[in-house]
């Protein structure tokens, strides 16, 4: 390894250090929304975030330093009560190729390292392109509800099915009941890659 690289990568000392403040205030999420540009209908959108009182929000630099990824903002704008920062990286390339490497060398020490295995084996799965099938869906939508008991969620495991159903009914139909007359362009670079 290069002077250079060396300078570059925190040592292991900071690196545990982050790994314990990301077991008390971070949180590893995957969340689903419906979306009209994906073939099934839903869209996969798993994220890192930790978050930090104002005062204390240099940690958040530091971690961001580390991971070298994400960006920082107030965690509920316009909150009068929470006043906190947060540090989010929801780019799948930087979760794949930092966030889960990272977590992986320095393993949280809590239960909330059994949220990061499977946060980590969703995102490979979306790597692998898993969910651009249905079966691949489904097997990353039940990982998702898993987590955290799947507490936290507006909507039920059930209402996100039902849209995979419905979206390969619309698959099924004839064009001319599916579109009814509109003409639609597909998705094309940046957008291509975002619907995915």
């Amino acid at each position: 390894m290069s002077a250079d690289n060396q300078q570059e990568r925190p040592d292991d000392g900071l690196c545990q250090y982050i790994a314990g403040f990301v077991d008390g205030e971070g949180s590893f999420h995957v969340a689903f929304q419906r979306s009209r540009f994906t073939r099934l209908g839903l869209q996969v959108i798993p994220e890192f975030h930790v978050s930090q009182n104002p005062e204390r929000a240099e940690v958040l630099k530091l971690i961001q330093q580390a991971l070298g990824c994400g960006y920082i903002k107030a965690n509920h704008p316009g909150s009068l009560r929470d006043r906190s920062m947060v540090l989010v990286v929801r780019n799948r390339s930087d979760l794949a190729r930092r966030v889960v490497p990272f977590f992986e060398r320095f393993p949280l020490r809590s239960s909330k390292q059994r949220e990061f295995q499977t946060f980590a084996t969703i995102v490979k799965a979306m790597g692998r392109g898993e969910h651009l099938t249905k079966d691949g869906m489904i097997r990353i939508l039940q990982q998702a509800f898993a987590m955290n008991g799947g507490r936290y969620r507006k909507h039920k495991l059930q209402d996100y099915l039902s849209v995979l159903e419905s979206s390969e009914t619309v698959r099924q139909a004839p064009a001319t009941e599916r579109w009814r007359g509109k003409i639609q362009s597909g998705l094309h670079g940046d957008m291509q890659r975002l619907a995915e």
